[in-house]
């Protein structure tokens, strides 16, 4: 690579990479020795890229974070797929960065090869993104919260729950979830010691932070899984909870990953289930091939009653149907016989 300009531009897109590069590493990859290797790191240095290096047999040289962003190097798929995350970003659920996103856009479009516009333009052309309804958040107020998760510190905010109720709350922010066009924020809430999922958009925070804390494990050993739990059992108008007498493991199989199954030994399990009216949920449970009891709400409770004698009743005239015709096979099986023995 005997074009210095060139030979800069490769090895800044290495060293953009997360990891520490040794001189002999770059040496080879860029194929010129390792004292030019350390001429051009000083070049990089001089344009006001901070690379550090290390010393010693672990050490290399990794690009640092400066006090003004440098230019990035992308290959084709990442350029690919920033502009597409920018398309997405513009019109998505986190509002005041719809225009910066355009900006953004608008730069990268203006210097990506045709071959990489084309893929862009033809992949924003055939595809269509049904505008959301529900509510937006600052990215402000997300990036303030992420960087409370970051740093461990406790958040004080003004919360609205769903019936409109406000309360002062103090929690240990963990993690950020997007789910179903909502932000939610995970956090350790220390007044009401437990769990508890906040949507964002309800989120009014206060200054300054509170003490650092130390970091939990998370709910249902993911935080993605006890949001759509979570979820799950919001939504639903009815929740019941079931003991079904079949190994926790056939059931589950049967069931959406976001419905909790308990084991009871190994012949049985206990599911929440939920749906928004009794009948709808009673078939559900009916689905499930095997044996179960339900004890609530009373609306359930009653609709199965009211099912089980409809069935019932639905097959009662089947049952007197079978046994006439039983009797019937019986009584010219008789006949015959008799007549088979006057021939004889």
């Amino acid at each position: 690579m005997p074009d210095t300009s060139a030979r800069l531009l490769r090895l800044l897109s290495l060293l953009q990479t997360p990891r520490d590069w040794s001189g002999p590493q770059l040496a080879e990859r860029l194929g010129v020795t390792t004292r030019t290797i350390r001429n051009d790191v000083e070049r990089l240095r001089g344009l006001g890229y901070p690379v550090h290096a290390t010393p010693g047999a672990a050490g290399g040289y990794r690009l640092g974070a400066g006090a003004s962003l440098p230019p990035l190097l992308l290959d084709d798929e990442e350029a690919v797929a920033v502009a597409v995350g920018l398309r997405t970003a513009a019109g998505g659920s986190v509002s005041g960065i719809e225009e910066t996103s355009l900006r953004a856009l608008a730069k990268l479009e203006q210097v990506l090869p045709s071959r990489l516009r084309h893929r862009v333009n033809a992949l924003h052309a055939h595809t269509i993104r049904l505008p959301g309804t529900g509510p937006t958040v600052e990215a402000d107020l997300l990036a303030a919260i992420a960087a409370a998760s970051r740093d461990r510190e406790r958040l004080r905010f003004d919360y609205v729950d769903h019936d409109g109720a406000g309360s002062l709350r103090e929690a240990e922010p963990h993690r950020l979830v997007h789910a179903r066009g909502r932000w939610y924020l995970v956090a350790w809430d220390t007044g009401r010691d437990g769990w508890r999922t906040f949507r964002a958009d309800r989120i009014r925070l206060r200054t300054p932070n509170g003490p650092r804390f130390v970091p939990r494990e998370p709910p249902e050993g993911d935080y993605a899984v006890y949001v759509a739990k979570g979820l799950e059992k919001a939504v639903w108008k009815y929740v019941a909870r079931v003991k079904v007498h079949a190994p926790a493991e056939e059931v589950a199989a049967r069931l959406p990953s976001s419905i909790a199954v308990d084991p009871v030994g190994e012949h049985a399990c206990v599911i929440a289930a939920g749906s928004d009216s009794p009948h709808m949920l009673a078939l559900y449970l009916g689905m499930l091939e095997a044996d179960f009891e339900v004890t609530g709400p009373p609306d359930l409770v009653e609709h199965l009653r009211e099912l089980s004698g409809r069935y019932a009743r639905a097959i009662a005239g089947a049952a007197g149907a079978a046994g006439d015709s039983a009797t019937a096979r019986a009584s010219g099986a008789s006949a015959d016989a008799r007549a088979g023995a006057g021939r004889a």
